[in-house]
């Protein structure tokens, strides 16, 4: 179990075909605003409720509402963060380049 200051990761599989984990994000807290040159990940909410920021920029991002059962496919360049409305689980299934993160924003002063 990796500790976020957002809540925490637990990689279920890292390999250089894929990775697997499975995240919680705390109610009232977010990852950072960010993209991934190479990185192709799918979102997979298993409880709770999250929001979820995409767009080709900062200034283009729509917001939608995931909920239990509910995906999102996140193609490498689109700026992305997802936030909790909830105590929220989630799984992240990727391609494994994990340290591919470019972060625009961060609250708890990560960039």
């Amino acid at each position: 179990m990796i500790e976020k200051p957002w809540g925490s990761e637990e990689i279920i599989e890292s390999n250089t075909n894929y990775t697997m984990k499975k995240l919680f994000m705390k109610a009232g807290h977010s990852c950072s605003l960010q993209y991934h040159n190479e990185k192709h990940e799918t979102l997979y909410v298993l409880s709770g409720e999250l929001l979820f920021e995409i767009g080709s920029s900062k200034e283009s991002l729509q917001k939608l509402i995931l909920l239990p059962n509910m995906s999102y496919v996140i193609s490498p360049k689109m700026v992305h963060r997802m936030s909790g409305i909830k105590d929220t689980y989630y799984i992240e299934a990727s391609t494994s380049q994990l340290n591919d993160v470019v972060r625009l924003e961060d609250k708890y002063g990560r960039i």
